[in-house]
């Protein structure tokens, strides 16, 4: 029998919280599609403008997010509320390849990318959820979490530096919208943000409506087909390293936020051929590589809605807008200060849940070794440090942070 919604707020002695949406609940199939139409405007932004700078496809980028989006979900035994966008890690070298060998060739290192993921993901399998455990314990998770939101943040700022008064009032508004209003609107923040910005913006004359003039009505997304260049390969694959640890951290970061361990179950074994596969596909088609979405934690922990349902619709959405260009053109319309204030928002909330996570599981701080670890990894992560080691082949930001705190929790003596 469904369960029917319910998003009244559940009371104890010392605190007030709203309940979540969990797997299992009912939600009618017209507020479906509106958290999963939020879900992708949210994503939308950061999916297609890594195909804007390197060059590759807008549309199919659409496309193999949300193509990538749905295996996902079916490898994990639609368990787990991710969605699949694309990655920046990666768009250094594929700018690169891009432009000197064409677009083929980078299709190619992304293939091999996403296969780089499956044999990490056998290793995950073979060692077990008990040897993640103890590379990842919340003094090393907690820290990593905290540098996934923060590094989001100087995009968040730029954003809404182009009109802070527009940019406060949407922030205004996903507040007012979260803490205040009853019912179903109360999972809405962000659409209701980006509807009040949106007018304000056409208020201020600020709204560029080129895009959707220019874009076709229906249009079958521009796939090719991909080349294997040794020299494309090298400069591309080796980013894998990088993005699996972002794909670990983003894991743990949305069980933190939804209070599930999704390292033990679906298994990182089985996250990791997710994304791998779903990247694979993303370099067959022409789109770029994919990525477990920190935005995507942003909106869970912000809205409280922690159906995985939730982001296939996102990801049926994403699919329809590739064929229906002036659908994606209008969400492109979308004004910068607009997109900041839901950013702040968001991005901020990542890093509260990793602040969340060393609070819940009582990390000593007085004691040095933890203030160690957690300190490398905040600094290495936020400043951006970068380890060339030739070849195309680099390793920095949250990647090498959690590298390096990894190792610290294993080489430190623990006190009593």
């Amino acid at each position: 029998m469904a369960i029917p919604i319910n998003t009244s707020k559940v009371h104890d002695e010392n605190k007030t919280v709203t309940k979540a949406i969990r797997p299992g609940d009912y939600l009618p199939f017209g507020q479906l599609l509106i958290l999963g139409l939020q879900h992708a405007f949210t994503m939308f932004g950061a999916t297609v403008l890594v195909p804007i700078i390197t060059g590759l496809s807008v549309s199919v980028a659409l496309f193999t997010a949300g193509l990538g989006t749905l295996w996902f979900h079916l490898v994990t035994n639609r368990k787990v509320p991710i969605f699949l966008g694309s990655s920046f890690a990666f768009i250094a070298p594929v700018t690169l390849v891009v432009q000197e060998k064409g677009i083929p060739a980078a299709q190619g290192g992304i293939i091999v990318a996403g296969l780089l993921y499956c044999l990490m993901a056998a290793l995950m399998y073979f060692l077990g959820p008990k040897f993640m455990e103890s590379l990842l314990p919340p003094i090393v998770t907690g820290p990593i979490i905290m540098v996934i939101g923060l590094n989001l943040a100087p995009t968040a700022i730029q954003s809404a530096s182009e009109n802070w008064l527009i940019a406060i009032a949407v922030l205004l508004v996903v507040a007012y919208v979260n803490l205040y209003v009853k019912g179903f609107l109360r999972m809405l923040p962000v659409i209701s943000g980006i509807i009040v910005g949106y007018i304000l913006c056409l208020f201020a004359n600020i709204v560029d409506f080129t895009p959707i003039r220019e874009a076709a009505w229906f249009a079958v997304p521009d796939f090719s087909w991909p080349v294997f260049d040794m020299a494309a390969i090298g400069l591309i694959a080796p980013v894998a390293i990088a993005s699996m640890v972002e794909h670990v951290g983003d894991v743990i970061s949305v069980g933190a936020t939804v209070e599930q361990d999704f390292v033990k179950d679906p298994g990182l074994s089985r996250t990791l051929v997710g994304d791998g596969i779903a990247t694979s596909l993303a370099g067959l088609l022409g789109g770029p590589a994919n990525t477990t979405y920190s935005e995507n934690t942003g909106v869970l922990a912000l809205t409280r809605v922690w159906k995985p349902e939730v982001m296939r619709v996102a990801a049926g959405v994403a699919i329809c807008l590739s064929f229906v260009q002036k659908l994606g053109a209008a969400i492109r319309t979308i004004p910068a200060p607009v997109i900041g204030g839901i950013s702040i928002v968001l991005f901020g909330m990542i890093a509260s849940v990793g602040v969340r996570t060393v609070v819940e599981n009582k990390i000593d701080f007085t004691q040095p070794r933890n203030l160690f670890i957690s300190s490398v990894i905040l600094v290495v992560g936020i400043g951006g440090a970068v380890i060339n080691f030739g070849g195309g082949l680099q390793i920095g930001g949250m990647g090498l942070a959690a590298i390096l705190g990894i190792i610290l929790n294993k080489v430190l003596p623990k006190e009593s």
